[in-house]
């Protein structure tokens, strides 16, 4: 009984001294799957509240459920993780953008398509967009350093520029339309609104997060985008 008893103060005593010197306590993933897929959520939470600057990695921990050891075995370091959260951010907007099958729609249809799924993505996607003011302010200082950004956009402008030429060959749109041009225009009109709609609704009177006036931007986005590739 004494021994046990030793043993159990032994170990009281040595998780004090690592309490005391900063050192914790070593956990062991049981699903590593999980933990790096909740560190990530976790950090996209805290870059998106707090920009890269004001983000701490003790709070991504925390929020995670983990440790930072775990967290640096899994992404490294602070600027490693922020990367793969920009690049989780643009690998799901781009994988979400493959289900609508645009060269397999009518081309006046498949751009209406592209410019909803664009609007109502930024609507329910508050973070993406947080994320690129700050990588923005960075002057995309982080996302230069990834691999896999420029292939995943080359295939996107791939896939609209089929799309601009089959409204070519059927007649509907002009030719020499530049597909990244296309683009900018539906992002542009979405961002634009979003990130300034709530001093737009002040200094204009009008509640522009109202449920009919998000409707009707999404509607005037596509309008404008078509207007602008039309014969």
């Amino acid at each position: 009984m004494d021994m046990e008893k030793n043993a159990a103060s032994r170990s009281r005593r040595a998780k004090a001294l690592e309490a005391d010197a900063g050192v914790e306590p070593k956990k062991v993933s049981r699903n590593p799957k999980r933990t790096h897929a909740a560190i990530l959520a976790a950090a996209t939470d805290e870059f998106m509240a707090h920009g890269f600057g004001g983000a701490r990695i003790d709070a991504i921990a925390a929020k995670a459920k983990t440790n930072k050891r775990m967290l640096y075995h899994y992404f490294g370091d602070k600027e490693a993780l922020y990367l793969a959260v920009l690049e989780a951010s643009y690998t799901s907007i781009r994988n979400a953008e493959k289900t609508l099958d645009l060269t397999h729609r009518d081309p006046e249809e498949g751009i209406r398509e592209l410019a909803l799924f664009t609007w109502h993505y930024f609507l329910k996607h508050p973070e993406f967009l947080s994320l690129l003011v700050t990588e923005n302010m960075h002057q995309a200082r982080y996302l230069k350093r990834s691999d896999t950004i420029a292939a995943m956009h080359s295939h996107f402008i791939a896939e609209l520029s089929e799309v601009l030429r089959l409204g070519q060959v059927k007649g509907l749109f002009r030719e020499g339309i530049d597909p990244l041009s296309v683009y900018l225009t539906i992002a542009a009109l979405g961002f634009f609104y979003l990130s300034n709609r709530h001093t737009l609704s002040t200094i204009f009177e009008r509640d522009l997060s109202a449920a009919a006036a998000i409707k009707a931007w999404g509607e005037h986005i596509v309008s404008v985008t078509l207007a602008s590739i039309k014969l």
